[in-house]
């Protein structure tokens, strides 16, 4: 299983367009983590999972997604309604209560990545204003026989070595 993850792009669309392309034909799903700020009916959304983030104004876009791709369900959120900025401990209970393996989540654009408990917690950062690190970044998940391999990417498709995390999953 293989997903790209992005979030917090405010309002880019030609960007999220050709990460969206460049990584056509090697994922099973995308994501975006909220702050769009487009309509669901903008074409650049088109299979895309997406959901609300505090900056987006379209109220059809959901508030979190619980999908299973391949056998890994994740659980997708923004963020902001789960105080990311401050913990991971309500975000973790609500990835409990639905099973999830894979949390994604946006909201503070520090791109980041833990194993805690058995659940995996991914923030791909911002494509567009990114903190703490200058890229503009993005991230590609692989879950392949108990073990997981996440890599960032700038948004002009080159790998951030140093953020690549490689887990055992129990």
């Amino acid at each position: 299983m293989k997903a790209l993850i992005m979030s917090d792009s405010h309002g880019l669309t030609e960007e999220v367009q050709l990460i969206k392309e460049r990584h056509q034909g090697e994922v099973d799903a995308v994501f975006h983590c909220g702050d769009s700020e487009l309509p669901l009916c903008e074409p650049t959304l088109e299979k895309i999972h997406i959901v609300m983030g505090n900056c987006d104004y379209d109220q059809k876009l959901p508030e979190e997604i619980i999908v299973d791709i391949k056998g890994v369900r994740f659980f997708v959120t923004h963020g902001h309604l789960h105080n990311v900025k401050s913990t991971l401990m309500n975000v973790k209970y609500r990835a409990e209560e639905t099973n999830a393996q894979v949390v994604c989540f946006g909201h503070s654009h520090i791109a980041g990545v833990d194993y805690i408990d058995g659940i995996l917690f991914l923030n791909p950062g911002s494509i567009h204003l990114p903190r703490v690190r200058r890229e503009k970044t993005y991230a590609i998940l692989e879950i392949e026989e108990n073990k997981a391999t996440v890599q960032f990417f700038e948004d002009s498709g080159k790998q951030v070595n140093e953020l690549t995390h490689h887990f055992s999953l129990a």
